[in-house]
């Protein structure tokens, strides 16, 4: 039976969606997002090219932060109500291992070697640091009161922990993991991100309403960031993510229940502007060649996808409840 033009091209186009609905991980697929749904345990998969949701997988109890291994075969997953970290094998969506990461982890950093797993552990005032290969516990550091954000320097040198109670970035020197120094920020910090050199690092204070953008070397403020929108009481204005472009143009930040991230010139750190998304936006992520910027907005149980060019909101997405972390495998 000979098939027209149109019933091939039919054909084709529902074989496509139906590997893309497998998790099919074939050389032309489009970019994958990760996302994390707090309330339901599942991750949500978006396929950026018809940025729709093509997969749902359960996972453990409460995912937060998510992050790939340096070769982007696995997904770490946070799931901080079964405390432990979780291992997703990305080539069959299955989990492979459970790290041992302490008590209710929350966010983490892979240092770029690939091996050691920085986690924030909540309850326990400390940063557990795990080897993914060996699956041990290499030491645990005492650091402030309810840690959570948590960055790692470029060349590998800093991990820095964010304690929400105790006002403070901390500072852990990979080589030793000793804590070295603290330097004060403004009420309950949730987030770190360095710079594209490593030169620079930007915390979000939630409570505080500003984002503090510190020298590395000397570990001092050198600007505070404010914000202000109209229409928005400021008291909902809590800068919680931060995505900073490797260009060094811009700065995002996620202002959570005022509903916006602001848009700043990350070199005189002007507020450009400020784009309406979901509600509460927490988490930030870049697509490959940061085109694009995702959001993960929890009240709203959904995902704002922004085209980076225009600064302009092209879609939302929804996904499962209360979304929190987004990780992008190419």
């Amino acid at each position: 039976m000979s098939l027209t033009h149109n019933t091939r091209h039919r054909l084709a186009s529902c074989l496509t969606l139906a590997l893309l609905s497998l998790g099919y991980q074939g050389s032309a697929q489009a970019e994958v997002v990760y996302v994390s749904n707090e309330k339901d345990d599942t991750l949500s998969l978006i396929d950026l090219d018809s940025l729709e949701v093509i997969n749902t997988f359960n996972v453990g109890q409460r995912p937060r932060g998510i992050t790939l291994s340096g070769d982007g075969s696995k997904l770490y997953i946070c799931a901080s109500d079964s405390d432990t970290v979780q291992v997703m094998d990305l080539a069959t969506h299955k989990i492979i291992a459970s790290l041992p990461s302490g008590e209710d982890p929350e966010q983490f950093v892979l240092h770029p070697n690939d091996q050691l797993l920085y986690v924030a552990n909540e309850d326990d005032a400390l940063v557990t640091v795990v080897d993914v290969n060996s699956h041990q516990v290499v030491a645990q550091i005492d650091v402030g009161v309810e840690p959570e954000g948590m960055a790692v320097s470029p060349d590998g040198k800093w991990v820095i922990n964010t304690s929400e109670t105790t006002n403070m970035l901390h500072w852990i020197d990979t080589v030793t993991n000793q804590l070295i120094d603290n330097t004060l920020v403004d009420q309950r910090p949730r987030h770190v991100e360095f710079n594209q050199d490593g030169s620079l690092l930007w915390a979000s204070a939630e409570i505080g309403g500003t984002v503090s953008v510190v020298d590395v070397s000397t570990r001092q403020i050198i600007h505070k960031l404010n914000f202000e929108i109209r229409g928005v009481h400021r008291d909902k204005i809590q800068p919680v993510g931060i995505k900073l472009s490797k260009d060094g143009r811009y700065g995002f930040v996620a202002l959570g229940p005022a509903n916006h991230i602001a848009v700043v010139d990350a070199k005189t750190y002007e507020v450009l502007d400020y784009l309406l998304v979901g509600r509460r936006v927490w988490h930030l992520e870049f697509n490959t060649d940061e085109s694009r910027l995702l959001s993960a907005n929890g009240v709203s149980g959904d995902v704002s996808v922004i085209d980076v060019d225009k600064l302009k909101v092209i879609k939302s997405i929804k996904v499962g409840r209360y979304p929190w972390g987004l990780a992008v495998k190419p």
